[in-house]
């Protein structure tokens, strides 16, 4: 399947739209378009020694609401700190880091975790389901940690699953599904909690070139109806997908190029 609207038609597209707004918690004035959804103002992240190692150089950055960011870089370039520093993994030991608007710097563990929870979602390469619950539960049970009620994250668990293409595979288990049906109930699960940012490692690493391409063009899908993606790929062809591309090297941002409009 090609993804240029959900499975569906209009139907569907209408529970996209409804699925792919930013986090309820976002500011909801007519001026929150204009808040970057990340902001780094020299931010920097260093490892204690002996020896000590710079593994984020001061960098700034801003990414718009709606960009399609990919970031590539050689093997340890510092291109998964950088991801893993953006989705309040990793604390940075210098500089200054707005996510939608929030000053994350000083903020207890607790509460980055609950702003990670509500406003950002993940899709790495390997697909972390769990094994003996079906399409539905493994997106329904990500938002338990929300307080989502359960009525709630079942509804929003299968309007995204329709969204993505699954509404014959809602009871399936991961064991019984290809590799590119995993990867869109982890986009699934990404979407469900209706985050302002999705952060995508390497998300076709393990799938062929015709499931990855499907997968692409989802994440193009979802990006046009407004979701915000950044996306670390080794692989050029992935990168100009983006609406913009970012280069690290040594743990240092060296280049931000706009992708010329197809």
């Amino acid at each position: 399947m090609t993804y240029g609207m959900p499975a569906g038609g209009p139907a569907a597209a209408d529970t996209a739209a409804d699925s792919v707004g930013t986090s309820a918690d976002s500011a909801d004035s007519a001026d929150a378009d204009d808040v970057p959804v990340i902001e780094f103002d020299g931010v920097s992240l260093t490892y204690p020694g002996p020896p000590e190692v710079q593994a984020l150089r001061p960098t700034d950055l801003r990414v718009a609401r709606g960009e399609y960011v990919t970031i590539v870089g050689p093997s340890g370039s510092g291109k998964s700190t950088f991801l893993n520093v953006a989705g309040l993994l990793d604390r940075p030991t210098g500089g200054r880091y707005l996510l939608d608007g929030v000053d994350t710097g000083q903020l207890p563990e607790g509460r980055r975790a609950a702003l990670r929870g509500a406003r950002i979602g993940f899709v790495f390469q390997s697909f972390h389901l769990l094994p003996h619950r079906s399409a539905l539960e493994n997106v329904e049970l990500s938002m338990v940690y929300q307080g989502v009620p359960r009525a709630e994250r079942l509804a929003r668990a299968e309007r995204a699953l329709v969204m993505v293409g699954l509404r014959p595979r809602l009871r399936a288990l991961p064991s019984t599904m290809s590799g590119g049906e995993r990867q869109r109930v982890a986009i699934a699960r990404a979407l469900a909690g209706r985050p302002a940012l999705m952060l995508c490692d390497e998300p076709t690493g393990n799938l062929d070139s015709a499931t990855a391409e499907d997968v692409l063009g989802l994440l193009d899908y979802l990006n046009g109806a407004g979701m915000t993606i950044m996306l670390i790929t080794h692989d050029p062809s992935v990168a100009a997908r983006g609406t913009r591309t970012v280069t690290i090297r040594d743990g240092l941002l060296t280049e931000q190029e706009r992708c010329a409009p197809a």
